[in-house]
């Protein structure tokens, strides 16, 4: 094996799925920052969850959003639903690990929030789960998926946007999710401050 082609396989890889899914996603990533821009500006908050990379992802979209993205701005309430080890440890010893997001959205979430739920799958128990809570708190869920979409894609009502990444690899479904959530990030910024840059 060739090391050095082995790398030059994944970059092409990971542009060929990028490439294959921007007609189908970019109307979709479009809505969905319009659902979480008019969620903020309704002073509400985006909570999002996911688990190891999916985890990284919420956390990281949470930084950009609480902090800054590319342009100088008030921070934004996001919250990743990841972080924070005693809360996590403690539903899951005493209840179950696939609650450890849906007990957080039951106290935190509130109607017109949204849910940034993260699962290449789409099958992950613990994300299922915290999708059932925020609709029962009557919030909007942008879901990013992969694959068929498991079963987050049957739990989309509407209002709700699943942006699925048309891959099996659960690498180039994880690197297609850091491009959309920075395409939100863009967008939200572009659309709350009114600048075209």
């Amino acid at each position: 094996m060739d090391p050095v082609q082995r790398v030059k396989d994944n970059f092409n890889e990971s542009i060929q799925v990028k490439t294959d899914s921007v007609d189908r996603l970019a109307p979709l990533i479009a809505a969905a920052a319009e659902l979480m821009t008019s969620c903020l500006l309704n002073e509400c908050k985006i909570l999002a969850c996911g688990n190891g990379g999916s985890a990284a992802d919420a956390q990281h979209f949470s930084a950009e959003m609480l902090n800054r993205f590319e342009m100088e701005r008030p921070g934004l309430p996001a919250i990743s639903l990841t972080t924070d080890s005693s809360t996590l440890t403690s539903i899951s010893n005493d209840y179950q690990f696939a609650d450890i997001f849906s007990k957080q959205i039951r106290a935190l979430g509130r109607p017109g929030d949204v849910l940034l739920a993260i699962s290449t799958s789409g099958e992950s128990h613990n994300v299922i789960h915290a999708i059932d809570a925020a609709h029962e708190r009557e919030m909007k869920i942008v879901a990013l998926t992969g694959r068929e979409g498991g079963q987050i894609a049957d739990l989309m009502q509407a209002g709700d946007i699943e942006i699925r990444i048309p891959s099996w690899s659960t690498a180039r479904i994880q690197e297609v999710h850091i491009m959309v959530l920075h395409c939100l990030c863009d967008l939200i910024d572009h659309r709350l401050l009114g600048v075209e840059a």
